[in-house]
């Protein structure tokens, strides 16, 4: 008796929810598209959810709204209907599922009002929840902490912030975010973004757009504070021998991501501004010093910039005052338009200050095929998605023999599939993220990637 009612209200609690995301999410699209425009100041980084091209014709507004209500009050009643006869596994399923009917009406959405809603959604806990454990094959652990499975969400997507416990409700084992530079700063001009939904890719020129450390540091104390309540409340209700899952954000590890201010001088005292302000809310901070879209940035990869720079921020780092658990591991993430006597000075380095780990990669300033054929070939920026995926990889390997194997890397770029995922591993990589494709896919992709990952294993 008591099991049915729990499990009926479980489902009441799910139609709810369901409903709650179908007509909240319609709202927010038909205010959106009424109004022609985003949210002013949230400007949206290099990937967004959807599929159509920057060139394609879109429907009038009151039809794009229209088409978008109609199809978040079928899911619903549709909803309403499966739950009834379905437990909370086969629901979750269905969920992820639903989201591909959802995810490519985003399409219709101008690329950086489609990524404002997606994070709006995401923040609101109105994205599907994933409630089915990882197997344990999954799990791992890097830098003493304990991954629930190796796939992340890439800087970038949400940079501010904003949604961290909804990203991390996906499933993703890792989320990280950022770029977070000192001050506030709007970025490129707009248009910024261009979708090439065909080539599974996609151009930005954002420029390291943010509300800056203050805005994020706030947040990220919000989602610290309420971590640590969770925790206090069930080390009262278990055993002390129950071994401690996830990070300092929730079931999922959270990584932070740190930039540097376009017109700062001293881009060293940024990068320590940003470790000062935020790493104690971190699993494990990264140096962005590749991104295409901020001038000289990528200077800062040379041997003696990088050398001074990663000691300025170890030190910086070591200085604080930390629990036993120490200090979150130190990353940077380069770019994969770089010669082999770069990517030997970055070795060296990360060997000679024995850096925790490196991401590999950013988005390329290249033109790869199909792209280059692509009318949008010649707008600046960096390219992300499928075409970067062999160069990425290519990048990968050779940081992986450099390194000898003993810098952990984190595998970035191109992603798309299971398959894609366990091709960088084999090529080196100990943890992967994703971002166009997940722009793309929508949450549908994540369940999907962890059944394809589990079948390469086993090839």
């Amino acid at each position: 008796m008591a099991v049915r009612i729990c499990r009926t209200s479980l489902r009441d609690a799910a139609v709810k929810r369901l409903g709650s995301f179908m007509t909240g999410g319609a709202r927010i699209c038909t205010r959106q598209l009424s109004s022609g425009t985003g949210e002013a100041g949230t400007a949206a980084p290099k990937a967004t959810l959807g599929t159509a091209g920057p060139t394609a014709k879109a429907p009038h507004p009151s039809k794009k709204g229209r088409l978008l209500t109609g199809a978040m009050i079928g899911l619903a009643i549709a909803g309403g209907a499966y739950i009834s006869t379905a437990d909370e596994a086969t629901f979750c399923g269905w969920l992820f599922s639903a989201t591909k009917l959802v995810n490519p009406l985003f399409a219709l959405l101008d690329a950086e009002d489609a990524h404002r809603l997606a994070i709006s959604a995401a923040s609101q806990n109105l994205l599907p929840r994933e409630k089915r454990p990882d197997p344990l094959i999954l799990s791992l652990e890097v830098w003493g902490r304990k991954f629930r499975n190796p796939i992340g969400l890439a800087a970038g997507f949400d940079k501010n912030a904003e949604a961290i416990e909804g990203l991390l409700g996906l499933g993703f084992g890792f989320v990280e975010v950022g770029s977070v530079t000192p001050m506030p700063q709007e970025g490129n001009p707009k248009p910024r973004i261009f979708r090439l939904p065909k080539e599974g890719a996609i151009l930005n020129r954002c420029g390291f757009n943010s509300e800056g450390i203050v805005v994020v540091a706030k947040r990220l104390g919000a989602q610290h504070g309420k971590r640590k309540m969770e925790e206090t409340a069930s080390n009262l209700s278990s055993s002390n021998d129950d071994v401690k899952q996830g990070g300092k954000a929730g079931p999922g590890i959270l990584g932070v991501n740190i930039g540097k201010n376009k017109t700062s001088e001293d881009a060293a005292a940024d990068y320590v501004q940003g470790v000062h302000t935020l790493s104690q809310y971190a699993d494990y901070l990264v140096i962005n010093v590749s991104s295409p879209n901020t001038p000289g940035l990528r200077r800062l990869q040379g041997r003696k910039q990088l050398k001074d720079l990663v000691k300025r921020v170890q030190a910086a780092r070591d200085e604080m005052q930390w629990a036993e658990d120490g200090p979150p591991p130190l990353l940077v993430k380069i770019a994969p338009d770089l010669s082999k006597e770069d990517l030997q000075d970055i070795a060296a380095v990360a060997l000679n200050l024995r850096l925790d780990g490196l991401i590999i990669s950013n988005t390329t300033i290249s033109r790869p095929d199909p792209v280059n054929s692509h009318p949008l070939a010649k707008e600046a920026g960096g390219l992300s998605g499928k075409p970067l995926f062999d160069l990425s990889t290519s990048i990968l390997r050779e940081m992986y023999i450099l390194t000898r194997g003993k810098i952990t890397l984190v595998g970035c770029g191109g992603i798309s599939s299971g398959e894609d995922a366990y091709k960088k591993v084999r090529a080196g990589a100990t943890l992967v993220q994703l971002y166009t494709s997940f722009a793309y896919g929508g949450p549908a992709l994540i369940p999907q990637m962890k059944v394809q990952w589990l079948n390469w294993r086993s090839v």
